[in-house]
């Protein structure tokens, strides 16, 4: 879970995460804690969309208009914003609202911007996200396909980008996600109750400890989280460096072949997660043991589910990524 957080930080278009598991296993926990490792990002100052100052493809429309014209846009730095989506957000709160009122008296596209405007270019999470409403769900569905968000309201329409990092939790024992959703989430943890006691003991007592002293607490991990914000750090200016072999490119697609996984997105968001494991681990170079940590992340939630299939999907990933690396290796 936490590794599979951290690659969609270093690399967003890995596409998000999906977290299952049991209750009061840290889900929610885990992902709010990834606020204080965010980066900062650049952004137009002033701009209620983050719009970047640099690429047009996540520029309002407003922003786009004022480099054509020519003009000198302002430029800050802000840290990668976390949005939280409520199970019980309307429509409107969600995806923004226009006052028709003032766009009609006043000739101007009066627009009170939603949650995914906040989110472009950050993080989107949703908690017990297979309890969200379906209305919600084919809201996400559309930003997270094009990258914009569209409202159109009596003949007035206006768009902006929604380019965020999806991450959701839930438990499995409340429902399934729907397909189309799922398929949209680039990573997929399972996460477990743990079972050693010595463990489980540990977990109580820093539990204890944060409850009588939440600063002393923090204080205590300041130095490992200043080195893992470095890590992460060098990582994203590393990734574009980063190269995968043709051969290890065709090897991930032979898995994916194998194990009929709809589509190439499995294939895609694999490439990418193992490129940006690397970045992490200080390499410019995928190895295949790399490839072997983020493919059952990557690949589990892909594959056609069988009803009388008992074990789990990522295993079967792993033995078929065995598989064809044997193969390989043999013809080697």
């Amino acid at each position: 879970m936490k590794l599979c957080l951290l690659l969609n930080v270093i690399d967003p278009k890995i596409g998000g995460v999906m977290i299952m598991g049991d209750r009061g296993t840290g889900k929610s926990t885990t992902v709010r804690s990834l606020v204080d490792l965010l980066p900062e990002i650049k952004v137009v100052a002033g701009d209620p969309f983050n719009s970047d100052p640099e690429d047009a493809e996540v520029m309002s429309q407003e922003v786009r208009q004022r480099v054509e014209q020519g003009q000198d846009l302002a430029v800050a730095f802000t840290k990668i914003n976390m949005v939280d989506l409520p199970l019980g957000a309307t429509e409107d709160r969600v995806c923004g609202t226009i006052d028709i009122e003032k766009a009609l008296t006043e000739g101007v596209k009066a627009f009170e911007p939603g949650l995914l405007a906040k989110a472009n270019r950050g993080i989107l999470y949703v908690d017990e996200v297979n309890l969200l409403d379906d209305h919600l769900v084919d809201v996400l569905l559309d930003s997270a396909a094009s990258g914009w968000n569209t409202v159109e309201r009596e003949g007035i329409s206006i768009s902006h980008p929604a380019r965020f990092i999806l991450i959701g939790s839930g438990n499995p024992e409340e429902g399934e996600l729907r397909p189309q959703l799922l398929d949209r989430f680039g990573m997929h943890a399972q996460v477990g109750t743990v079972k050693d006691a010595e463990l489980r003991v540990k977990i109580v007592e820093e539990r204890a400890r944060f409850d009588e002293d939440p600063k002393t607490f923090r204080e205590g991990y300041k130095a490992t989280q200043e080195d893992l914000q470095k890590q992460i750090y060098e990582a994203r200016r590393r990734l574009t460096n980063v190269k995968i072999e043709h051969d290890l490119r065709v090897k991930i697609s032979k898995v994916c072949a194998e194990l009929n996984v709809d589509g190439l997105r499995g294939d895609i968001v694999t490439n990418r997660a193992a490129k940006a494991l690397a970045a992490l681990r200080g390499r410019e170079e995928v190895t295949p043991q790399d490839i072997l940590t983020v493919i059952p992340n990557c690949l589990r939630h892909r594959l056609r589910k069988d009803p009388l299939e008992s074990i789990d999907s990522g295993l079967l990933v792993v033995e078929k990524f065995s598989e064809v690396f044997t193969k390989q290796l043999i013809s080697v």
